[in-house]
């Protein structure tokens, strides 16, 4: 259980590893930066090197942050991981969903339904790793409010499959006259959701516009005051 008498509000990060993990993506390191974000603007921060473990102490947290990949090899989750975030999600806990866990917990139908979209490997796809300009489509959330477009060092998802029409896009790139979702917001029952296809690579997190909207996503998936 992550402790809960804490002054500071509480985040698990659900860290690729195990099942979890892939070649393509340091975890390790890009939850660090996750974490630093976070702690920096307040938080208490647990960060659990395999999602399974996550899930089963997310009781006093305010806010799950899921950095993690689709994993290797066959097998369903742990019934008391899946039951784990069934109960966070039933009580209202912030979600904050980064990077290529779009495609994470495969074994978890209801993940996908939560986040209101995926990565589907027969048609999603990217462009090479390189200076990506980030365009901010809706300055009237608090997540972009003020915010101004950017450019970083990162991957530009492409052809993501969105189930929920009615997700809320925040921010998005271009590419060939087509306008793709980067960072979206939903609600899913009692809890907000905050997706980000932002954060493959750690270079990624020096952007300060990135760092912001991290910040500001996971205090608004929480329910807690802006800075």
């Amino acid at each position: 259980m992550v402790p809960n008498d804490s002054p500071n509000p509480t985040a698990v990060i659900a860290s690729g590893g195990g099942r979890y993990s892939d070649p393509h993506h340091a975890f390790a390191v890009t939850s660090a930066r996750i974490a630093e974000t976070l702690t920096d603007d307040g938080w208490t921060v647990t960060v659990f090197g395999d999602p399974a473990a996550a899930l089963v102490a997310l009781g006093g947290a305010d806010l799950l942050v899921m950095n993690a990949g689709p994993g290797e090899g066959g097998g369903e989750i742990d019934p008391d991981a899946a039951s784990g975030l069934a109960s966070a999600l039933a009580r209202g806990i912030g979600v904050l969903s980064v990077h290529s866990s779009l495609l994470t917990l495969r074994d978890v139908p209801f993940w996908r339904e939560t986040i209101g979209g995926a990565w589907v490997d027969a048609s999603s796809w990217h462009p090479d790793i390189s200076d990506a300009d980030i365009r901010i489509v809706d300055r009237d959330h608090p997540i972009t409010a003020g915010a101004d477009d950017f450019t970083l060092y990162d991957e530009r998802y492409t052809d993501l499959v969105i189930d929920d029409p009615g997700i809320r896009v925040l921010a998005a790139h271009e590419l060939d006259g087509v306008r793709h979702p980067l960072l979206w917001v939903r609600e899913a029952g009692d809890s907000r959701v905050a997706v980000s296809a932002l954060g493959h690579h750690e270079r990624s997190y020096e952007s300060r516009e990135h760092r912001m909207l991290l910040a500001r996503a996971a205090r608004w998936a929480a329910r807690l005051p802006g800075r």
